[in-house]
């Protein structure tokens, strides 16, 4: 099989098995990982033990070496691996596929497989949750092989339905998985942020609240840039369809294709800033780039933060 770098999104949506898909992207650019760029969280402080050659620099107390001149390395009550969700938005606007020939839902559900499969593999817990105006599912963090096909065969499913979609309130569906999550995990959000119900202030108040809560926030804002950002349709009459609101209107590209494309990009402009503001690690995906391409770039971007 070629390597998955070189697999545009819609190559590689062809393949039959979503598990293999999954596995290929994870394959295509982790290729002798050995430490996963996601850091799991340490909740309480217990007590010091003495620095062993081996042990990493970061968890030493250098307070304690400063008034001692021993090297002392912090330990916790609980020492786990990362514990991570994915909380993938299935609403209706997530249906969308653009000039790149997949829906958003599909790149953001291969995305999550891929992540699901790489912190499989790093031994970390991994939970999935999904949402339109409600939360959908919940599948709590477990770090087993199988919990992991679970999880791939519900997105398999996920990804595959054409029906059923209803709108969007991520706000307060994100309010609600930020009371859902007992313990402090890593929370990707993957969603093109499209409101029908609240609006974007809404959304980025729920992510606050989710950084509130004490987890760590990434926030995967995937669209399809040629149409969504762009706006590229040929420059003749064009029918338009709110897939959540079933609105339709009839537009001439050319009229309102610079007023659209500042709209758009104010859009992601504000919703970064904000994310920024909150402390919320943000990511913009187009669904034509291939999903290597994408994971690398965010992965070594994490990887320079630590």
């Amino acid at each position: 099989m070629p390597d998955a770098t070189l697999l545009s999104p819609s190559e590689l949506a062809q393949i039959e098995s979503f598990e293999l898909r999954a596995r290929t992207v994870v394959e295509g650019f982790i290729t002798g990982l050995h430490k996963s760029p996601f850091h799991g969280f340490s909740v309480e402080f217990a007590e010091h033990r003495a620095y062993s050659p081996g042990d990493e620099l970061r968890h030493v107390d250098w307070k304690v070496y400063g008034r001692s001149d021993r090297l002392v390395v912090k330990r916790y009550e609980e020492e786990t691996n990362l514990r991570h969700y994915i909380a993938l938005d299935s609403s209706a606007s997530m249906r969308y596929a653009g000039h790149a020939g997949i829906s958003k839902l599909e790149y953001g559900a291969t995305l999550a497989g891929a992540l699901h499969v790489l912190m499989a593999r790093q031994r970390d817990a991994t939970g999935l949750i999904t949402f339109d105006r409600t939360v959908q599912t919940v599948v709590p963090p477990k770090a087993t092989r199988t919990h992991v096909r679970t999880l791939l065969a519900r997105l398999s499913r996920l990804s595959a339905e054409a029906e059923g979609a209803t709108d969007t309130n991520a706000a307060a569906a994100l309010q609600d998985i930020a009371e859902r999550i007992p313990r402090r995990a890593l929370v990707v959000v993957i969603s093109d942020l499209f409101e029908s119900t609240a609006g974007a202030d809404d959304t980025v108040r729920a992510l606050r609240h989710l950084r509130h809560r004490g987890h760590e926030v990434v926030v995967f804002h995937v669209l399809d840039a040629a149409t969504e950002q762009r706006f590229d349709f040929d420059d003749r009459p064009v029918r338009v369809r709110d897939m959540e609101t079933g609105e339709e209107r009839t537009l001439q590209p050319a009229q309102v294709r610079e007023a659209y494309r500042e709209a758009s990009g104010a859009f992601v402009a504000s919703v970064r800033r904000a994310c920024r503001e909150a402390g919320v690690d943000y990511e913009l995906l187009d669904t034509a780039r291939p999903y290597a391409d994408a994971l690398r770039a965010y992965l070594d971007k994490r990887k320079r933060l630590y």
